[in-house]
């Protein structure tokens, strides 16, 4: 028998204010969006003029609706499309939860297009410093799955695993830490070196698929660990819907960095 790691018990609302509750989930979101962007000032200072202070202020209010509209509509289509279309009113019971990773890029890659079209800007040097930014976003988003008990991994004999009261008495892989470290810390690493390579960033397109490329590696390899969502359960060769919904990240980073060459 070994010895695992019992999650400390934190309460997923941080304060609450008469029937308004302020949530760790709601936090890290926060915390992503802003960081996010007071890094894009900087990028708009220091980098090529792409897009000036002003434009990376704006952008806020786009990505936020990016982000939360994509999330959703992701989640519902993505994950439980048949639930929806026989209780239309839970589209709006956010509070329920039920937001997708793979929604909110889209919604962003949406807005962005949106914006970049009516600044002027040149779309594909604009996702490059969005690229920069975007796994700032997504470690602090594991962080909070952490803290909510949710998105477990699967039952683990490993020293690190995790007792989740929530998912009864077995340690399990604490993969929202896996994707955190992988597609928050390793890729915002991996994304900000290429930024700062001149012959890199020269290439339009490229620090953007290897954002996108690298998203979709981590989050396929963490899939092997986490714990597949109940209603859905394992697909085709024991795959996951996560791992299947980043197969076309893949393709598409690839395209981008290949494609560059042309550009």
């Amino acid at each position: 028998m070994f010895n695992a790691v019992v999650f400390p018990i934190i309460d997923p609302v941080i304060f609450q204010i008469g029937p308004i509750s302020f949530k760790w989930y709601g936090l890290a979101y926060a915390l992503g969006l802003l960081i996010g962007i007071y890094m894009l000032r900087k990028l708009a200072l220091t980098g090529p003029r792409v897009l000036d202070v002003k434009d990376a202020d704006d952008f806020l209010t786009w990505a936020c609706l990016g982000v939360l509209l994509g999330g959703r509509i992701g989640y519902i289509v993505f994950y439980k499309p048949f639930y929806y279309l026989q209780n239309l009113e839970h589209i709006f019971y956010v509070w329920e939860g039920g937001m997708s990773f793979h929604g909110g890029f889209l919604g962003v890659a949406v807005a962005a297009i949106l914006f970049a079209k009516r600044r002027k800007l040149n779309f594909l040097k604009f996702c490059d410093m969005l690229s920069c930014v975007a796994p700032i976003g997504l470690f602090f988003g594991r962080i909070a799955n952490f803290i909510n008990q949710e998105l477990v991994g699967r039952v683990s004999d490993m020293p690190w695993a995790v007792v989740f009261p929530q998912f009864g008495i077995d340690p399990r892989h604490p993969s929202q830490l896996y994707e955190a470290m992988l597609e928050g810390v390793l890729l915002f690493l991996i994304v900000n070196s290429a930024w700062r390579n001149a012959a890199i960033r020269g290439r339009a397109g490229v620090t953007a698929g290897v954002f996108v490329c690298g998203y979709g590696i981590c989050r396929s390899f963490v899939e092997i660990f986490r714990l597949p969502d109940h209603h859905i359960g394992y697909l085709f060769l024991n795959t996951t819907l996560g791992q299947w919904l980043s197969l076309p990240m893949i393709f598409l980073g690839l395209y981008l960095v290949i494609s560059s060459k042309r550009r």
